[in-house]
């Protein structure tokens, strides 16, 4: 083995190698790359998921509240307008978490303080919105990039609120949901979204940890990649493999079928940017096949995710559904 290695100077040889075999060994067919522009054939096998949405039409309340700058928190203790910014759109949390009726103020996280600023008549007593964004990148630099997914979703009447339970940004719920009881529970959200600018890089390992956290509790795992295209970004001129899946008379295969999936080959020990992956998931756009990221860890195991783009009416960023697949 190590001697035919040596002849090859080609980067990430071993994950290659290791994800490769592992696919073969389920019986399945992976083939060269190149031969994608052989076949010369965009394939129609990209799924894309339709997510609902509606126009979000706010109420100019006027109201005041208070910013504190070092917990990144808001209060508004205006009773009225508080219960009616929570109720109707859920923005903030009224009262006791999960017990409403118990207090009387509105507190608001940094992403709820900076909407209300810019889309209803709010107004802070010892703040504007400058000092708020200021402070809030501040604390982290990405904030203004996970900002801009939060008031993406927002403005199509998705509701978001924070992920920290579960290892991401935020959770979110759909159009129409309510923090009122639905008859003896609680709304429960189904999916969570993780931000990953494009400038961001990250270790695989964390990033496949937030990804089984999410699976783990049954919630579909959204990636979110805000910012525009850099002059003179890399772009993905290829891939890894091209593979073959199943059908239902057996294995799909070069003479007789067609390929379903590209393959991005990876180890848990590498670094992905966020312009990395965007670009290698616009690549299997154009080709019209999944994107199948293969991911080879310290002990030669390989875990697959399979990417699925979010179709985000008018939306100028990339979301992704991410889900572990077993092939």
């Amino acid at each position: 083995f190590n001697q035919v290695a040596g002849l090859f100077k080609v980067p990430k040889l071993i994950p290659r190698y290791l994800t490769y075999k592992d696919w073969r060994d389920r019986g399945l067919i992976a083939r060269n790359f190149r031969d994608l522009a052989r076949l010369n054939e965009r394939f129609n096998k990209d799924v894309v998921a339709n997510y609902p949405h509606s126009e979000f039409q706010p109420k100019q309340f006027s109201v005041d509240g208070m910013f504190f700058k070092d917990s990144l928190m808001s209060v508004i203790d205006e009773e009225n307008a508080g219960r009616e910014l929570y109720n109707t759109y859920w923005i903030g949390q009224y009262g006791t978490y999960k017990a409403d009726a118990r207090g009387k103020l509105l507190k608001l996280d940094v992403y709820e303080t900076l909407f209300l600023l810019r889309h209803f008549n709010f107004k802070l007593v010892n703040s504007d919105e400058k000092e708020v964004l200021a402070t809030a990148r501040g604390h982290n630099k990405d904030f203004p990039s996970l900002y801009d997914v939060y008031e993406d979703w927002r403005l199509r009447n998705f509701i978001l609120k924070t992920g920290f339970k579960f290892g991401t940004h935020f959770r979110v719920y759909f159009p129409g949901a309510s923090p009122a009881k639905s008859g003896t529970d609680w709304m429960h959200s189904k999916h969570v979204i993780h931000v990953f600018p494009r400038k961001s890089k990250l270790l695989i390992s964390e990033w496949a940890r937030a990804i089984r956290v999410a699976h783990s509790v049954r919630k579909t795992f959204i990636l979110a990649i805000p910012g525009e295209k850099a002059k003179g970004e890399k772009e993905v001129s290829e891939l890894d493999f091209l593979l073959y899946h199943r059908r239902k008379e057996g294995i799909e295969t070069p003479r007789e079928g067609k390929p379903k999936y590209l393959m991005f080959s990876l180890s848990e020990e590498e670094f992905i940017g966020g312009a990395e992956l965007a670009n290698a998931i616009e690549f299997c756009k154009k080709a019209g096949l999944g994107l199948m990221l293969a991911i080879a860890d310290r002990e030669t195991s390989v875990t697959y995710y399979l990417v699925r783009r979010i179709d985000l009416k008018g939306s100028k960023y990339g979301y992704y559904e991410i889900e572990w697949y077993q092939p």
